[in-house]
């Protein structure tokens, strides 16, 4: 068993996190102490708040009819924040208590709690004690977490706190631990481990029960298998498991190192040796996940034109929630630029305070002011990544408070606003990330060409300036033929101030007018926006209304058309308006056809976003992935509506056994009884041939360790755009299926091999005990 937890049900054991014993801020938390809680103005009651015994969990006290204790698990946490950083807190208090005030902000829409210390020393307190904490949580690996999961369900079946474990206890615990077994099953379990025959299980009984019910039956054989040398796995066992099975590039002392790191047992580490609970660890690790570590941090080319890259892309990021009626909200802009989002919307309409605001226009959503959303950029936009941020500006505003807004972001952002061209010279091409590292790059309406900045021509009017959302309403219903060529409808015409206009560089916002026109008259730095269904016509399914033949030879002109426009210009694609609950849109067709900025609902969790999120988990989650080269350079002939022979044809056999699951939460905590019958879905998205899915069977009453041993094999045609994504769902014969979890990356970016998945909840935070078992191959096809 591992050393990391001793099982015994006591309070002053297993508790305290490793590294924090005897830790100062870690005792204040334990001690707790009274908060002011803020709400509003008026709303500010005073709660008692402490960390419980268990180190994960934090109790408050509520004067809540029938909710007077109330708790949240560190787990919970997604920040704390020191001082006024939080929208509540600067509106609802003053300036003079800001070394007091923190918040704690949750994952999900769990409401912020908005705090107040008696002192600026009880604050720092808190707020250290709360990172650390977290930090720590974070930080344990797969094992760890998975025995504090397991020994905090122990606690609370343990429900007259005797630090023993009853039979009825023991059923009620399995229940938690989301497995459903018959009453023999758990008498004889418990029979066997209740080795005094006193009725109840402690100490080493309790332990002996742990080991019988994390004991991994699928490992057991793996080992077996490799462990040539007197049943334990020699340093050269290890390697040519290494080599044969997980298919890495290793060498003796890589296999040394794994075992100095992750070997448990120290005589069996004098003798480089490996042990069964050894190998469960190193499995455990980031060296046994199915992403490539390789690919945590930055790995691709940043020199490249940013053109030249996918961008992670927000629509209307300052919701909270649907864009009928839904809050505005700076915390929005945080969520997105945290999740290393690199273009972020800005809806600016006239404030009536004279101050700009933004907001979804003409709708019941809130409003908030401009400088507020431009202040959390500043702070908040390269935590993540140091890559530049693009601002998307909607602009409706008048000519007085378009000046505002041009100051503010001068004033706010300071030298990190890109103001004129990197080289001042008239540019040829954009420049690289890297060369933008730490840079605010402005997108919106500009009054002349780039040109005009090294001359002395002084700028009109342009006949054409509307705003991109509303242009897209007025020629909704005009048709565009392959080339993307459309009747010109009438244009809204609206006045730019030269303020705001001298600050947009190198994404100036224009009426795109077909690709042939774009060719000709658009300068590199001239940008257009499409609304989801013009581009997704442009990028596979132009003319199906026309006969079949036909049809196709008009996507495939369409779709390489716009491949070719999108090697030299930038091209943002955005949800439909009709999308009033802020639904999203599949990105991957568009990915397919090159367009870099594919802006999607940050706020909405969907199958869409957890591809978003999967295509942009490699190269170290800067916001920035690089295209293929079959889709950065002219003469390319790729086209993903018709797959021809070509560089992106890497023909791959990609074979994948589902063998397990481990801990998969209960989805109905409010029913006692209730267990989850987990079945996992392997899915591939990519170029139209290459997308598909198969499915497990379901496995009743078991969200513990169900385990399937299921093969699937994938015919991967052009694998540099492919995506897969692992779904766990909860079985239902009478309804949807529902989530459990699920992963999604790039196909380029697994490991072969033995792997584990870490899961995700919808809102695409780790669910921290949880994951999948799964054997992969990709190979080149015969």
């Amino acid at each position: 068993m591992s050393t990391a937890v001793h099982l015994s049900l006591t309070s002053d054991l297993c508790v305290t996190p490793l590294g924090l014993e005897g830790d100062a801020d870690l005792q204040f938390l334990l001690v707790g102490g009274e908060l002011m809680k803020v709400r509003s103005s008026f709303w500010r009651k005073n709660r008692f708040y402490k960390l419980q015994e268990d180190c994960t969990t934090m109790w408050h006290e509520s004067h809540r009819t029938f909710k007077s204790n109330q708790t949240f698990s560190i787990d919970e946490i997604d920040s704390v924040r020191k001082g006024r950083q939080s929208e509540g807190l600067q509106k609802h208090t003053e300036a003079h208590v800001e070394d007091r005030c923190f918040s704690i902000i949750f994952k999900g829409r769990r409401r912020t709690l908005d705090l107040v210390a008696p002192s600026g020393e009880e604050a720092r307190q808190w707020v250290n004690g709360l990172e650390k904490i977290t930090s720590n949580r974070r930080k344990l690996n797969r094992q760890q977490t998975s025995e504090h999961w397991i020994f905090n369900c122990m606690r609370r079946a343990d429900k007259n706190k005797e630090n023993k474990m009853t039979l009825k206890e023991l059923k009620h615990f399995l229940r938690q631990m989301n497995i459903k077994v018959d009453d023999t099953y758990a008498e004889v379990l418990f029979a066997k481990c209740d080795k005094s025959n006193s009725g109840s299980l402690e100490g080493p009984e309790i332990e002996h029960f742990y080991n019988l019910l994390i004991h991994r039956e699928e490992i057991d054989v793996i080992y077996r298998k490799y462990a040539s040398t007197g049943g334990q796995m020699s340093v050269k066992d290890l390697l040519n498991f290494l080599l044969n099975e997980q298919r890495e590039v290793a060498t003796m002392e890589d296999a040394v190192g794994l075992i100095e790191r992750y070997e448990l047992d120290d005589s069996a580490k004098q003798k480089n040796h490996m042990t069964k609970d050894g190998f469960l660890m190193y499995l455990q690790q980031e060296e046994g996940s199915i992403f490539n570590p390789a690919h945590k941090e930055v790995f691709q080319d940043m020199s490249q034109p940013i053109n030249h890259y996918f961008i992670s892309s927000s629509h209307n990021t300052y919701l909270m929630e649907d864009q009928l009626k839904g809050p505005s909200s700076t915390e929005a802009y945080i969520k997105a630029l945290m999740k290393s989002c690199r273009c972020v919307e800005l809806d600016c309409w006239d404030g009536a305070q004279g101050e700009p605001v933004i907001y979804h226009g003409h709708t019941l959503t809130s409003k908030v002011l401009f400088k507020d959303v431009i202040k959390a950029i500043k702070e908040y936009a390269f935590k993540t990544s140091e890559y530049p941020v693009i601002l998307s500006l909607e602009n409706h505003c008048t000519l007085e408070q378009q000046k505002l807004m041009a100051q503010h972001m001068r004033s706010i952002l300071g030298s990190a606003l890109l103001t004129s061209p990197l080289e001042h010279q008239m540019p040829t091409a954009f420049p690289s990330p890297q060369e933008l590292k730490g840079r605010f790059i402005i997108k919106g309406k500009r009054l002349n060409k780039l040109d005009a900045v090294f001359s002395n021509i002084s700028p009109g009017v342009e006949n054409d300036s509307v705003s991109e959302e509303d242009e897209a309403a007025e020629i909704k219903d005009s048709k565009t033929d392959s080339s993307g060529q459309k009747a010109k409808p009438k244009k809204s015409k609206m006045k730019l101030s030269k303020q705001l206009s001298n600050l947009v560089i190198y994404c100036k916002s224009v009426h795109f007018s077909g690709f042939d026109h774009a060719k000709h008259n658009q300068a590199f730095y001239e940008m257009s926006s499409f609304k989801e269904s013009k581009a997704v016509n442009l990028a596979e399914t132009a003319g199906k209304s026309l006969s079949s033949v036909k049809a196709v030879h008009l996507a495939e002109t369409a779709a390489k058309a716009f491949i070719h426009h999108n090697m030299t210009k930038l091209s943002r694609i955005y949800p439909a308006g009709s999308r009033t609950d802020s639904s999203n849109y599949n990105p991957v067709p568009l990915w397919n056809a090159g367009c870099q900025t594919v802006a999607l609902n940050f706020q909405t969790p969907s199958k869409e976003m957890d591809l978003n999120q999967g295509r942009f988990r490699s190269n170290g989650l800067s916001g920035y992935v690089l295209k293929p080269d079959f889709q950065r350079y002219a003469g390319s002939e790729f086209n993903p509506v018709t797959l021809t022979k070509g560089p992106w044809i890497k023909h791959k056999a990609f074979h994948v056994m589902v063998i397990s699951a481990q801990q998969l939460p209960k989805l109905n905590k409010d029913k006692p009884k209730s267990i989850v019958d987990p079945l996992v879905k392997v899915e591939i998205y990519g170029v139209a041939a290459d997308t598909s899915s198969k499915e497990t069977h379901s496995i009743e009453n078991n969200g513990f360790n169900p385990m399937w041993n299921e093969t699937f094999q994938f015919d991967i045609q052009v694998p540099e755009l492919a995506l897969v994504r692992f779904l766990v769902e909860d079985y239902d014969s009478t309804s949807q299926n529902d989530l459990i979890g699920q992963y999604c990356l790039p196909l380029t970016s697994l490991q072969n091999g033995y792997r584990h998945v870490p899961l995700l909840t919808k809102r695409g935070d780790v669910i921290p005990s949880a994951g999948l078992f799964v054997h992969l191959m990709l190979l080149d096809a015969k």
